[in-house]
């Protein structure tokens, strides 16, 4: 499967990591919509899928940039920033004409939430998570 949690990807902020792993439950429905070879129409899942991720993205994102700010991280405009091109990029998504190529706009989906693993919270999200253990926060929000 090729949205599977792996360790790696925890950041030891157990509230995080419980979010970030719905992202995966998102991608993992987006995935298995990629592997169907069937002429039925998907244009529904599709924009709930689309729906869900900026929903739910808007509230993790809104969530971090809180606890960035509450621990005073000093990359928390960058932070900002990178979670705005993320949000529009989302929201181009959901602007695209998903009826007239369902394949496209599934591939699209996740192209975007394997660059977000990628880039951002194995990199971006990675430095506020170190910076907080270096500074010997302890953050057990659950």
């Amino acid at each position: 499967m090729a949205f599977e949690w792996k360790e790696r990807y925890s950041l030891q902020i157990p509230e995080i990591d419980e979010q970030h792993k719905n992202l995966f439950e998102i991608g993992s429905r987006a995935y298995e919509i990629a592997l169907l070879k069937d002429d039925y129409d998907h244009y529904d899942e599709i924009m709930d899928i689309i729906n869900e991720l900026l929903d739910y993205t808007q509230y993790h994102f809104s969530y971090e940039e809180e606890l960035m700010k509450k621990y005073g991280y000093a990359g928390l405009e960058n932070q900002y920033n990178e979670h705005e091109f993320y949000i529009h990029k989302i929201r181009r998504l959901s602007g695209e004409k998903v009826d007239d190529n369902q394949q496209k706009a599934i591939l699209d989906i996740l192209d975007f939430l394997s660059n977000w693993i990628s880039s951002h919270i194995l990199i971006s999200d990675r430095k506020y998570a170190n910076d907080f253990k270096e500074r010997g926060l302890i953050l057990d929000l659950q």
